[in-house]
């Protein structure tokens, strides 16, 4: 049996993968925004300067370079000698990091923040391994609340076969929301331990001070990854449209407060856009593909959006 025809199998005894939206989101691609390193020819481009058909750049000839890849018409024009430059394809690993904490238990209509995870992250993963690229999962285990902290509780290397795949998304269906976020330490634990350059993928609502996930994208990017985030954030956590006194549970551990909104609403909003603000500049300067998601928002349209926007330009080539 084939790669694929077992990969086709094993995504239908899950059900956070759908199959309608596997086949909406079919023909659209996961592309790295730069250079990877694999072991096999892939579809993505590589640092290694090589022989593939597509042109990268033009240089000046050097003694010992091999002459078959001077480009004789530019030499005729120019009377001078350059010297063709391809990239070699390569494969993709994509690492997925998953945050699961309590705030991840969070629901609207009854799905919960990590049910989306799972939907997200279990599609993605699939049509990753579908076109042929490795995939991996890391999911942070809770901090103890006040004394930081935190690790990796999962480690599932990045693979590229059916099987593997199989694995991910028993992992996936396992996972529970529970404890302080854990996240920062794990992402830090991801940069130093994911050798290879690799997309990481973050599914997390984030509620960690900007300041401190600056430290954590920085330290990814100084490790040559190229990293997006998927955002958990359901409108109503924005809005706050609560009208009666209520009573507030912190899913991560600490005490319920009871309260009326009308009291604190405005502060919790403005505090909510200054959050939003300092978060979007945050990812924005640290070069992170950033993906705000609420809990009504469609899988396929998310990851339409998404896989769209990683779309590689066309570039011209030719002197």
């Amino acid at each position: 049996m084939s790669d694929s025809a077992m990969s086709d199998r094993s995504a239908n005894h899950y059900d956070f993968v759908d199959d309608e939206v596997l086949a909406r989101l079919s023909g659209l691609g996961l592309f790295a925004r730069g250079p990877m390193l694999g072991s096999v020819s892939g579809r993505h481009r590589s640092p290694i300067r090589g022989s593939s058909l597509e042109f990268a750049e033009y240089r000046k000839y050097v003694p010992g370079d091999d002459t078959r890849r001077v480009d004789w018409r530019a030499w005729g024009r120019s009377d001078r000698i350059y010297i063709k430059e391809f990239e070699a394809d390569t494969n993709l690993r994509a690492c997925f990091v998953v945050d699961t904490s309590g705030s991840l238990g969070f629901e609207v209509g009854g799905l919960s923040k990590l049910d989306k995870v799972r939907q997200l992250a279990g599609t993605l993963a699939y049509l990753t391994s579908r076109q042929g690229d490795a995939v991996g999962l890391y999911c942070s285990g809770a901090a103890d609340r006040g004394m930081g902290g935190g690790h990796l509780h999962t480690r599932i290397p990045p693979r590229r076969n059916a099987a593997h795949l199989r694995v991910v998304f028993d992992e996936l269906a396992r996972l529970q929301a529970q404890g302080a976020t854990g996240l920062p330490a794990a992402l830090h634990e991801v940069a130093e331990s994911v050798q290879q350059r690799a997309l990481v993928i973050v599914f997390s609502d984030l509620f960690i001070e900007p300041a401190v996930l600056r430290d954590c994208f920085q330290h990814l990017r100084f490790r040559k990854h190229d990293v997006a985030v998927f955002h958990l954030l359901d409108q109503s956590e924005v809005d706050f449209a609560f009208e009666r006194p209520t009573r507030f549970l912190d899913l991560e551990g600490g005490a319920p407060i009871m309260t009326d909104p009308a009291l604190v609403a405005p502060q919790y909003r403005q505090a909510m856009r200054t959050y939003l603000e300092d978060l979007e500049t945050t990812l924005h300067d640290a070069g992170v593909d950033y993906q705000r998601v609420s809990g009504d928002d469609p899988v396929d349209e998310v990851l339409a959006r998404f896989l769209i926007g990683r779309r590689p330009k066309k570039r011209g080539g030719g002197a």
